[in-house]
């Protein structure tokens, strides 16, 4: 069930007026390797702002803090993110994949940072126990279970997560997975991706919320 099969994900934010299309392609100190809407790599500086409109907040071991718009989002080294505006119509993300072939998104879980590999092999959001620690989800209110993993059955507990957000797509009401033990990365499951048109592109994949 939680076995990784197709790795999606991404941090993704809005843009008022245009879309955005940012790269993290390396970092200095004080300073970060971007690239924004296919153009060549340029160095930009901790404090400074591009003519997109992209800030760098800071950069700190292998990620940067990014913002666009007065919306924040934390990206590591080889991690592309794009996201067009949506005026009307539903709430929509376009994720890119990294130089691996993975999607990593910067995401939010009852309010807190979440980094995710959204993986439809997933029957669920699944979030280790540190994760769930940190985020304020017991998951002795949950409902105990097995789950069949790569490594084989792990004890978990099913919850319900109050909201799990995504760029500018927010679901409310979502359940999910704790395990027993940490996991590397949270995994999006089809939780949360059942709910999306899911249109798949090369390297791109645009989810549209449903309902």
């Amino acid at each position: 069930m939680l076995c990784l099969s197709l790795g999606v994900a991404a941090g993704a934010w809005s843009s008022v007026v245009l879309a955005a299309d940012v790269g993290l392609a390396g970092l200095f100190p004080g300073k970060a390797l971007l690239t924004i809407n296919g153009g060549q790599p340029r160095i930009v500086a901790v404090g400074a702002t591009t003519d997109e409109g992209v800030k760098v907040v800071s950069v700190n071991g292998e990620t940067a803090t990014l913002e666009v718009n007065g919306k924040r989002r934390q990206l590591r080294v080889g991690q592309n993110v794009v996201s067009r505006p949506s005026q009307s119509g539903p709430a929509r993300v376009v994720l890119t994949a990294d130089a691996r072939g993975h999607f990593y998104s910067t995401g939010n879980i009852n309010g807190s940072t979440v980094r995710f590999l959204v993986d439809t092999g997933a029957s669920m959001i699944s979030l280790g126990a540190g994760d769930a620690r940190r985020i304020g989800v017991d998951p002795a209110k949950g409902v105990p279970g097995v789950a069949n993993t790569a490594n084989g059955q792990t004890v978990v507990s099913r919850v319900k997560l109050h909201s799990v957000r995504v760029g500018e797509i927010e679901l409310n009401n979502v359940d999910a997975l704790v395990h027993q033990h940490d996991l590397p990365v949270s995994l999006l499951g089809m939780s949360f991706l059942n709910r999306m048109e899911m249109q798949r592109n090369g390297d791109t994949m645009t989810l549209i919320k449903r309902y």
